[in-house]
């Protein structure tokens, strides 16, 4: 997958949603934030990826210090300042190297993991605005498989003792998405392994299995929509399931 194309076209389409939508619509999903307040947060965090890379960081940098980290007043103005932002992220990326380490809040990882984690934060972000804005989500079963393995992973590189095990041993996780082109892209078994997560592409029986297409998997997943709105089949111990909803919170 391009993810440089993959994050600008995201960035394009949630710019759309924001320009249409009332600034002030509340956002379900993200509770307590604005639609503005949705908007500031994927841009400024653009930004601070992209001082991240460029700075080579070696240690977290403060978001409310990202440099031109409010948009403009108007509407056009705030949208460029929008898509800006992960230009100012590509760029880094290639002036500094996508293979050189830099900071990031799972370790020190090759700067283009930043334009993963920034794609897959606007897409989440993407249904948000969306489903606050009534409007039907889609996504290529593609972006969405990937933005699963993401996310799983993101919660395999933790350190152990960071959050509570998001599965309690022996128990075993299985997610399987409807579409078979995705292949073994589309399948995910996660078990523990001592005090980590470890996941792969493989297809086993689990404690407990979860089905559906992959968009209602990343939603439930993320927690965007609930388990028994969300188009999902859970097969064995749906205990599992809701405890690792449960735990991983961000």
């Amino acid at each position: 997958m391009d993810y440089a194309a993959a994050l600008l076209e995201q960035t394009r389409l949630l710019g759309e949603v924001i320009r249409a939508a009332d600034p002030t619509l509340p956002v379900p999903t993200c509770p307590e934030w604005t639609m503005q307040q949705l908007f500031r947060h994927v841009g400024r965090g653009d930004r601070w990826a992209a001082q991240i890379v460029a700075e080579k960081a070696d240690g977290p940098r403060d978001p409310r210090q990202v440099p031109d980290g409010k948009p403009p007043a108007d509407i056009d103005g705030a949208i460029e300042w929008f898509h800006g932002g992960v230009r100012t992220l590509l760029d880094a990326v290639e002036a500094t190297g996508p293979d050189t380490p830099v900071w990031t809040f799972v370790g020190p990882r090759p700067a283009a993991w930043w334009i993963r984690r920034r794609l897959h934060e606007s897409t989440v972000h993407r249904a948000d605005a969306e489903l606050a804005s009534g409007l039907e989500f889609t996504i290529s079963p593609e972006l969405a498989a990937d933005c699963i393995s993401e996310w799983f992973a993101l919660f395999a590189a933790e350190p152990p003792g960071r959050r509570t095990p998001p599965l309690d041993d022996p128990n075993t996780l299985h997610l399987h998405a409807a579409e078979k082109d995705l292949g073994s892209a589309g399948e995910w078994f996660l078990r523990r392994d001592g005090d980590a997560l470890t996941v792969d592409h493989s297809h086993a029986k689990a404690t407990t299995a979860v089905r559906g297409r992959s968009v209602d998997l990343m939603l439930a997943l993320t927690r965007r929509r609930p388990t028994e709105d969300a188009g999902v089949e859970i097969i064995g111990d749906a205990g599992v399931w809701n405890t690792w909803l449960d735990r991983t919170g961000f």
